[in-house]
């Protein structure tokens, strides 16, 4: 879809899939960012209990990203359920540590931590509107901000 839309791109997989993308290595992923591909990832880590978001976290500092966006069905980080609680505070920015400290379930711990490392920001969004993706990229602030 993405070259589809007359964008370079080249999808890896930490799990092996030769029919559908290749292996996933840093050098090459690294490689093909630098000449203006869009490197999807895919299959996590290739390693039981580690989450797609600790996988995200792990790969963006592994590649040197800017930020980690994360689509979720709600507009960022609240202080409780937003779908339990309709009294919840949405966070418009925070730090990983506080995100950690108040046990904020968006993210899973390691997720945060090694964003909160690497000096990642993680910007929350929502993913319900078309044209979210975009949106989040051009105005941050729509959803919360993770600082580390």
């Amino acid at each position: 879809a993405i070259e589809a839309a007359g964008a370079p791109a080249r999808a890896f997989s930490a799990l092996d899939m030769p029919t559908v993308c290749q292996p996933y290595a840093r050098q090459p992923a690294i490689k093909d960012l630098s000449e203006g591909r869009i490197v999807v990832l895919a299959g996590g880590t290739g390693n039981p209990y580690f989450t797609t978001d600790t996988a995200a976290a792990l790969r963006a500092a592994e590649l040197s990203c800017q930020a980690i966006f994360k689509a979720t069905d709600v507009d960022g980080i609240y202080d409780s359920d937003p779908h339990k609680n309709p009294k919840a505070k949405r966070f418009k920015t925070l730090t990983a540590s506080e995100a950690l400290s108040r046990n904020l379930k968006v993210m899973d711990a390691a997720a945060f931590a090694l964003a909160r490392d690497a000096k990642l920001p993680i910007i929350v969004f929502s993913i319900k509107a078309a044209g979210a993706i975009s949106a989040a990229i051009a105005d941050p602030s729509r959803g919360t901000i993770v600082t580390a």
